[in-house]
């Protein structure tokens, strides 16, 4: 059955209505309730040291870091370290996390986002009947049936939004996302941080293993002379087991040094996502402890600190919940939505577009809190408390961002001093050695002199070997403290798991129905059997 004309040109009539009453409702929709946010500003020292003039800065002030602090680690100019933060940043599972954590705010955000536009759902329907046979009084018999029912519809929803609801969750999940991307950078920092660490302590135990092992040999060798001395009654036979004593506790350091060495390449390589065993051959040829060539500019301002990831992430998660604070005050007004309807039917299913009947509807739709015994104003009240929780988070995270900077440099500074000071000591004590040798062969100076000059030239060496360390790990420090990493692209878009059975298909079950008989439904059935 086709529409009748009337109701044809009512339809006409009402097409302007709608469109007029969709573009009130979309000027009402810019309607907001809570606060809006507005970024912090704190009293920041204007250079780093105890003198410093301060300056008043926002986190909107600090988008971008300082070229000097990106790719920081490639200034130690190590092209082993430099390859394994490559490695680290393709296969750290930490990382990798994070990632999966940026997809899951994006679609959050899409799913917030979705919640502004209409809402359209199609249906279909058929269905055959048979009203019964009538019989008369005379006998005669009357078949009604059976029909044949087609029905096609659409059902069209949009809430206006009045007050804002949907629109804070939207502008909650952006900062949501925001947060999200910044514990990746965050989490890209600190492995980067990380590897480079443990790469240097490695280098370190490896010097000072090596260390250990030249200078045993010489104390052998010095045990070897004083026996040799000792034949010829120039020695006695305490010298010679100092000697040997002094060589075997040296001898001793090595193992220690060794396990030390394996345990930090074990770590290095978790950090890349491998086996504990995968950087051995990498690690196996000796390299020098790398040492900064360029020293990090004093003159850093210290709102650079506001694009430390930790502080934006602490900034953006304070900005969401700022948004959410509006999302639940405008849970207290009233939801106005527009709903629609259209509905045809036939009796056969190519009468649908042409000879058909057709109903529609539309109109407002209105829900208004009346009574919930507060529940909503207590969504308001938690939703506050948690805004305040986060600006204090946020407050503390720049305070211990100072802390961090200042410590560092100070410790940097400090460890650079004690190196010079360790340099001369060890330099000393190694000519110490060189003369009380002589003097020992010639038979002017006790074997005492010998043995108390080389335990002290090794333990300067080994204690410079360990400020090296410290000066490398003080500048790793320091970068991270100062917000530099890295700046290449990080695909944060591909699953860690592609799925490629998403599409429906026939499973058959045993008998049990827990099990599919294809192999490839295994999780299935462990779903099933749980």
């Amino acid at each position: 059955m086709s529409l009748p004309p009337i109701k044809r040109r009512s339809l006409l009539v009402a097409a302007p209505r709608l469109a007029g009453a969709v573009l009130v409702a979309a000027l009402l929709g810019g309607c907001a309730v809570g606060p809006d946010y507005r970024a912090p500003g704190f009293q920041l020292p204007a250079s780093w040291g105890k003198a410093s003039p301060s300056v008043t800065t926002t986190g909107e002030e600090a988008e971008n870091r300082p070229p000097e602090l990106a790719d920081w680690w490639k200034r130690l100019g190590d092209p082993t370290l430099n390859r394994l933060v490559d490695e680290a940043v393709a296969g750290n599972l930490d990382v990798a996390t994070a990632k999966a954590r940026v997809r899951q705010a994006r679609a959050t955000r899409q799913q917030a986002m979705g919640a502004l536009a209409p809402s359209v759902t199609g249906s279909g329907s058929y269905s055959r009947a048979d009203n019964g046979s009538n019989v008369s009084s005379s006998g005669d018999v009357t078949v009604s049936g059976p029909f044949d029912t087609f029905t096609l519809g659409s059902n069209a929803s949009w809430e206006l939004d009045l007050f804002g609801e949907n629109r804070r969750a939207a502008e909650a999940a952006t900062y949501g996302l925001d947060a999200a991307e910044e514990t990746l950078r965050n989490t890209l920092l600190t492995l980067i941080g990380d590897v480079a660490t443990y790469y240097v302590e490695a280098r370190g135990y490896q010097a000072r293993a090596a260390l250990a092992r030249r200078t045993a040999v010489s104390q052998r060798e010095t045990a070897g002379l004083t026996r040799t001395k000792l034949q010829a009654g120039s020695a006695s036979a305490v010298d010679v087991a100092n000697a040997e004593g002094q060589a075997a506790s040296t001898e001793a350091n090595i193992p220690e040094l060794e396990s030390s060495y394996q345990q930090t390449v074990h770590q290095l390589a978790i950090l890349l996502g491998q086996p504990p065993s995968a950087l051995n051959e990498t690690m196996k040829r000796s390299a020098p402890i790398p040492t900064p060539v360029k020293a990090i500019p004093r003159g850093v301002p210290a709102n650079v600190l506001l694009s430390r990831p930790d502080v934006r992430l602490a900034e953006r998660q304070y900005a969401q919940y700022t948004a959410k604070i509006g999302q639940a005050e405008a849970a207290r007004y009233p939801d106005v939505s527009l709903v629609g309807e259209v509905t045809t039917s036939a009796a056969k299913v190519g009468d649908l577009a042409k000879s058909s009947s057709v109903s529609w509807s539309f109109g407002p739709s209105v829900s208004i809190p009346i009574f919930n015994a507060g529940q909503l104003k207590a969504a308001v009240d938690f939703a506050q408390a948690q805004r305040d929780e986060y600006f204090l988070t946020y407050h503390a995270a720049v305070l211990s961002a100072l802390q961090d900077v200042e410590n560092a440099s100070v410790s940097l500074q400090q460890e650079r001093i004690k190196y010079r000071s360790l340099s001369a000591s060890a330099a000393s004590y190694r000519q110490a050695v060189e003369l009380a040798r002589a003097l020992y062969q010639s038979g002017a100076s006790s074997f005492l002199d010998v043995l108390v000059a080389e335990r002290s030239a090794y333990s300067a060496d080994d204690t410079l070997l360990a400020s090296r360390v410290a000066i490398a790990t003080d500048y790793v420090a320091l970068n991270k403290a100062l917000g530099g990493g890295w700046t290449g692209k990080v695909d944060d878009r591909t699953p860690a798991v592609v799925d490629t059975q998403m599409a429906p298909r026939l499973v058959s079950f045993d008998r049990a129905g827990l099990k599919p008989r294809d192999p490839e439904n295994q999780g299935v059935a462990e779903a099933f059997a749980h």
